[in-house]
């Protein structure tokens, strides 16, 4: 009955209780999909509640008060889990609803205890979980002695007297804690580790010699504990995995310190102790205890290459680091001897069907580590701003003297010229589980292959990064040698495969070091095509590292006259029908002729001949392959074909776009292939410019889709549709040919695109630009033109200066858009609508606070708050400027509007900061612009600008000085473009956007207006409307300085 009012009972009614905790636990757990939905939500509403997770500890630590039972394992982890989430959401200080101070006291109470007692393994990892993260959270502050404790429990935890389960469990806990705390990326969570790591690497080096010493005596002289001897393996192994991460977080200088002296010297003592114990074939240890002692190894060896990583100079400067490398090359070495196939045979699939097994040998593992270890030290010599973060003198001189010892003593000629050796003849060599994988299947070993992203974890690409590394920084030493080997095997005539496979990876990945030593252009013509034309078992392993090869030298050095020759060998490999293009063969063609596509030099007209075939074998490869991965990684390569081929794409656009449908479908929730068909749309769309309007209307309702307010792709695939969106735009032709109104529906979703991130803005502006030059009647139309402005109102003034520019730009296309679109009366239907959305009041606060800051003088002087300065304040001016020019009138019926106060006083200040401005302006288009509506504004005849005559002359002299310097025409400005005879005519099909925008730029009045004339009219009309010459010089031009006059009379304008 209490279960049952437990699942019933709505739940704010239940009362928090252990007892209806158990139940609704119980319920949450249970086989009933409704009884775990009530009780879920039940625990969901109970999280926040003060007493919930104190009330959750005791039925972790199965201390139940429910009929002396033990409750159910299920259960306990259940509880046991809700703590560990409920101290990831709401422990912190700071998190809204969280877990009040005498809740966490009473629950820290009880942590050790819990942490130690616990039989269950999967309850004992959840605990020490659990304490990591709040000790995490309130180490030294809330909890200042609990390094104190655990290192008194792990004193009486390890008396021999003690119980058994205790220790393993202190260890684990322990270990948790410093897990914690090591990956800790703050000063403070650091300097807390390190005040503490002193202590507990005693008591846990102590533990971990005790133990290692116990086990090994018992394989030395046998006995009857096995059962402590492997309790004594499996607490070593816990030590170890603590004591690593202790000495790497917990000192900033470890080789200044004895005790971590001591336990490195230890630490390779161990490793070499440990090494035959599982190296033997013959070992007479149980497999699962070579496994732990594998492990131990696995942790040493994680610990040397931390150190070497972690701290470069330290790890030198310990004692006999550098045999320590040598000793891992030792084992390295012996790796090679066993690793690569002898023969092609190894490609058939056993008698079995299986490949080999997946595990890796010890040896393998530690190998790896060893050759990330080399690479470390390499790094050291010749990367150290990568290797190396000092802060003092002393630093700096152990970084030094480091670097001279890993190169003087360690990297030695005969040393690097033994591991080039080594890598290229043996571990660039295929094993014969790699040919086995190749057939059995193609699809996994080449995305394997491909993830050049893991390389740290497996030995053939890593062996290639310590190969480029090497290659890169000893040229003398490796390119001769390495070329005799060459000349030795690239010939058709040499069929060692194997080893041919494995020195033309090292040509490919030397390629910029070789490019001034090796003809290729010879090498393509002499050896690789007939090379790809070899009909021999095996012959598939040359096909595919030819198409790597001449990806990899494609950027560095092939002639213009070789790409044909490129161009056909992919063409060749493409090709279903010959037997040894298998599927890797084919696949790995298909990627990396993307590279082909994208290097620097391609030629389209060059590649045309063979583009048919090649786009053909690509579209089908795609729709033949299964991985998600190797789809996208072929259709990234259609993609970049469409993006260079341009407008020569149209042909093959058809069935492009068929391919796309299907992937998209396909693709489910893997938006990574989405994100990639939408960029092949934006190509093909951008290729084929007018052309692809055909298939505008089925794009759209992608876009749509990604754009809409709340959609679930809008956070994966908005930024592509944006650009796809933006594409289609500029592909749309212009009037009188009409824009479809699907397109005009999208322009709905753009304004709630102005909120987001300042890269979607940007990218909404530009969309919203282009739709003002391909539909200016819709943008501006009364039921979408006043929530644009209210949209960019609410953006002015909180944005930087770039963000900012953009939004005064899309301001002055919108006016130029109105005037154009119906003259005066529509320019003041705008500049009503930018009064209403306080616009315009924003743009007059903003020069204000400039005037008011340039009114005051001395050091100390600050910025009013909603002042602007700089381009912001040219932006605010040329809004103004476009108003006055396209109607001065309207301008200052606007300007009295806001102002508040009598016109006079307005313009009074905004004229002064304005001409003061115009000395500061850098852009001339700028300057020319403010130029003419501030000469416009003597059409008024007004005492206010007639009495700034002298700063009207300095304007002219100054900009027209500019725009006619240098000119040999000295009547016409430099920006004054008048109409040519012949019209623009594109070589190349281009864009209708770029038409639009050409237009845009010639009819704008700064290169339709000759400002020289413009003066000249405005002054003479000027000077006839207030009497003449006479009157005007007794009136106003009396009152401008002699030499102004005379710098404005050498102009020869009037």
């Amino acid at each position: 009955m209490a279960l049952q009012y437990a699942v019933e009972v709505p739940g704010e009614a239940n009362p928090l209780t252990e007892g209806i905790l158990y139940h609704v636990l119980r319920s949450a757990v249970s086989a009933s999909p409704n009884q775990v939905q009530t009780g879920t939500k039940q625990l969901q509403q109970w999280e926040k509640a003060k007493g919930f997770y104190p009330l959750l500890q005791p039925l972790t630590l199965n201390e139940s008060v429910f009929l002396d039972k033990s409750l159910p394992l299920e259960v306990r982890y259940l509880a046991v889990i809700q703590l560990k989430n409920g101290i990831d959401k709401y422990w912190r200080k700071t998190a809204t609803n969280a877990v009040d101070k005498e809740d966490k006291a009473a629950i820290r109470d009880k942590l050790l205890e819990s942490g130690v007692s616990e039989a269950d393994q999967r309850l004992a990892l959840q605990n020490a979980l659990v304490i990591g993260k709040i000790v995490r959270f309130d180490f030294p502050g809330d909890w200042p002695d609990i390094f104190q404790q655990l290192i008194q429990l792990l004193r009486s935890c390890s008396d021999p007297n003690a119980y058994r389960l205790h220790l393993p469990r202190a260890l684990l806990v322990t270990l948790y804690i410093v897990k914690e705390l090591s990956t800790g990326r703050l000063l403070r969570t650091i300097q807390n580790l390190q005040g503490v790591t002193p202590a507990i690497l005693h008591i846990l080096g102590a533990i971990y010699v005790e133990k290692v010493q116990n086990w090994q005596a018992f394989f030395r002289e046998g006995g009857d504990d096995e059962g402590g001897a492997i309790e004594s393996i499996e607490n070593s192994l816990l030590a170890i995995k603590t004591l690593r991460r202790l000495v790497i977080a917990g000192y900033s200088s470890p080789a200044a310190e004895k005790n971590v002296q001591e336990f490195w010297t230890l630490s390779r003592t161990h490793f070499g102790e440990f090494i035959p114990y599982v190296m033997h074939e013959d070992s007479p240890l149980a497999p699962s205890v070579r496994k732990m002692i594998e492990k131990h190894l696995v942790q040493l060896s994680k610990f040397h290459l931390a150190m070497a990583t972690t701290h470069p100079a330290d790890f030198v400067l310990l004692p006999n680091s550098l045999d320590l490398v040598r000793d891992y090359w030792s084992l390295i070495a012996r790796l090679g001897e066993s690793w690569g196939s002898k023969s092609v045979d190894g490609a058939t699939i056993g008698t079995d069907g299986d490949a080999e097994d997946d595990d890796k040998s010890i040896l393998e593992r530690v190998g790896l580590k060893g050759l990330l270890l080399v690479r470390a030290c390499v790094k050291m010599v010749f990367y150290p701003a990568q290797s190396f973060r000092y802060q003092n003198a002393q630093e700096k001189e152990n970084r030094n003297r480091a670097t001279q010892m890993v190169k003087s003593e360690l990297l030695t000629d005969d040393l690097v010229r033994e591991m080039v050796s080594a890598l290229v003849t043996r571990f660039f060599i295929f094993r014969p589980s790699d040919l086995r994988m190749w057939e059995e299947e193609p699809d996994e070993w080449e995305k394997m292959e491909e993830g050049a992203e893991d390389w740290e974890f497996a030995i053939r690409p890593c062996a290639e990064k310590l190969f480029l590394d090497l290659a890169k920084n000893f040229k003398n030493l490796i390119i001769q040698p390495l070329l005799q080997v060459f000349y030795t095997v690239a010939t058709p005539d040499n069929e060692d495969i194997l080893f041919k496979d494995s020195v033309y990876t090292a040509i490919g990945l030397a390629a910029d070091v070789l490019l001034d030593q090796l003809d290729f252009d010879s090498f393509i013509t002499n050896t690789l095509v007939a090379e790809a034309q070899k009909q021999k078992p095996g012959y598939n392993i040359i096909r595919r590292r030819i198409a790597i090869i001449i990806s990899q030298w494609i950027s560095i050095r092939i002639a213009k006259d070789k790409k044909p020759i490129v161009y056909q060998i992919y063409q060749h490999l493409l090709d279903k029908n010959d037997p040894l293009n298998d599927h890797v063969v084919r696949v790995t063609a298909g990627r990396r002729f993307r590279e082909v596509a994208d290097e620097w030099e391609f030629s389209a007209d060059n590649f045309l001949p063979y583009a048919p075939t090649i786009l053909d074998r690509l579209m089908a490869l795609v729709q033949e392959v299964e991985l998600p991965e190797t789809k996208m990684g072929l259709l990234n390569t259609i993609s970049s074909v469409v993006e260079r081929l341009d407008h020569h794409i149209i042909p093959y656009a058809n069935n492009i776009i068929s391919l796309l449908p299907p992937l998209w479908e396909q693709s489910g929730e893997e938006h990574l292939m989405k994100q990639a068909i939408l960029i092949m749309l934006a190509r093909l769309t951008n290729a084929m410019k007018g052309e692809s309007r055909l298939f505008h209307s089925s794009f759209l309702p992608i876009i749509q889709s990604a754009i809409e307010p709340n959609s679930d792709t809008q956070v994966y695939l908005l930024e592509d549709a944006l650009d796809l969106w933006s594409s289609i735009l500029a592909q749309t032709p212009s009037a009188p040919e009409p824009t479809p109104p699907e397109l005009l529906n999208l322009l709905q979703y753009l304004l709630p695109l102005f909120t987001l991130d300042n890269e979607t803005l940007r990218k909404a502006i530009e969309i919203t630009e282009a739709y003002l030059l391909l539909a200016p009647a819709s943008v501006l139309a009364d039921n979408f033109r006043p929530a644009l402005l209210q949209e960019l109102a609410a953006l002015l003034g909180n944005l930087k200066p770039e963000a900012s520019g953009t939004v005064t730009h899309l301001m002055m296309c919108i006016i130029r858009g109105a005037d154009d679109l119906g003259g005066e009366g529509a320019v003041k239907v705008v500049v009503g609508d930018l009064i209403n959305t306080s616009f315009l009041a924003k743009v007059m606060e903003g020069l204000h606070g400039a005037w008011t800051h340039h009114q005051s003088h001395g050091p100390y002087r600050e910025l009013p708050s909603r002042a602007v300065d700089g381009v912001v304040e040219t932006d605010f001016f040329t809004v103004l400027a476009r108003i006055g020019l396209a109607s001065p009138s309207t301008l200052l019926e606007a300007l009295s509007t806001i102002g508040g106060a009598e016109l006079e006083k307005t313009l009074d200040w905004l004229l002064e900061e304005w001409f003061g401005h115009i000395e500061n302006i850098g852009d001339l288009p700028s300057k020319k612009l403010m130029t003419l509506v501030l000469t416009r504004l003597l059409e008024t005849r007004a005492p206010w600008i007639m009495g700034r005559l002298q700063n009207l002359i300095v304007m002219w002299t100054d900009v027209l000085g500019e725009l006619l310097d240098g000119c040999d025409d000295q009547t016409a400005d430099s920006l004054y473009w008048p109409d040519e005879p012949n019209a623009y005519h594109p070589n190349e099909p281009e864009a209708p956007e770029e038409a639009r925008k050409r237009n845009l730029i010639y009819s704008d009045p700064v290169h339709r207006l000759n400002l020289v004339a413009f003066v000249r009219e405005h002054l003479q009309q000027t000077i006839k409307e207030v009497g003449g010459e006479q009157q005007f010089q007794e009136e106003w031009l009396g009152r401008v300085d002699k030499d102004i006059l005379k710098g404005f009379g050498d102009l020869g304008i009037m």
